[in-house]
């Protein structure tokens, strides 16, 4: 009889032992549960975003391309929520190197089609834009123009600017999807800047362009 209180508690012990292994096993069972949905839910992501990406790639995007005519503009907007359009000339050689900045850019980000069109070929849109200074940026959402990027005035006012401020300026308009902080553009470049005057003009079928560069231009 004097084994009988040991034995109780013992097969107590052994009863919550038992709920306890129980309990475990459920938080076990629902960790695997929530990990596996998890998992699920990843992937869904991945081919989500794998499907997004080649639906952008077959519409342009990914690469910075000329397009022939005004029309082509359009079409071309019309297939995209987010454009970057540079308007330019062959004569302004500010418009090269926004070139090679857009190039960077357009492989960057995929999200965004990036596109040229010489004002030459295009009067009508030029005008309608109301694109006085070449070169300039028409920067378009769902097929609206939200902004401008006119010459070099917003990137620093120097040639020198770095690719990551033309990208932090089309971030501030929304149209790329930018990770950087919005409220601090990226560092100047240490040489002193150069002030732009607008000295050639040039008429397009009656319209003229001012260009945001100094006489070297021609």
């Amino acid at each position: 009889m004097a084994n009988q209180p040991i034995d109780v508690i013992t097969k107590v012990l052994e009863k919550v032992e038992l709920q306890v292994d129980a309990e475990l096993s459920k938080l076990n069972d629902l960790e695997e549960d929530e990990l596996e949905r998890l998992k699920e839910k990843r992937l869904e992501t991945l081919k989500k975003a794998q499907k997004q990406k080649q639906e952008w790639l077959s519409k342009g995007h990914g690469e910075y391309r000329e397009i022939p005519s005004e029309r082509d503009f359009f079409s071309e907007v019309k297939e995209s929520k987010k454009v970057v359009c540079h308007f330019y000339r062959d004569s302004t050689f500010r418009c090269k190197i926004l070139d090679k900045h857009l190039s960077i850019l357009a492989k960057k980000h995929i999200e965004t089609k990036f596109l040229k069109l010489n004002v030459e070929k295009a009067p009508f849109l030029t005008e309608r834009l109301r694109i006085k200074v070449i070169p300039s940026l028409a920067l378009l959402i769902d097929g609206k123009t939200k902004d401008y990027v006119v010459g070099f005035s917003d990137l620093g006012n120097t040639d020198e600017f770095p690719t990551e401020m033309l990208e932090w300026r089309l971030g501030c308009a929304d149209v790329i999807n930018y990770s950087g902080n919005l409220m601090e553009p990226p560092t100047q470049t240490k040489k002193s800047a150069t002030k732009f005057t607008k000295v050639e003009k040039k008429t397009i079928r009656g319209q003229q362009y001012g260009s945001d560069s100094d006489s070297e231009d021609d």
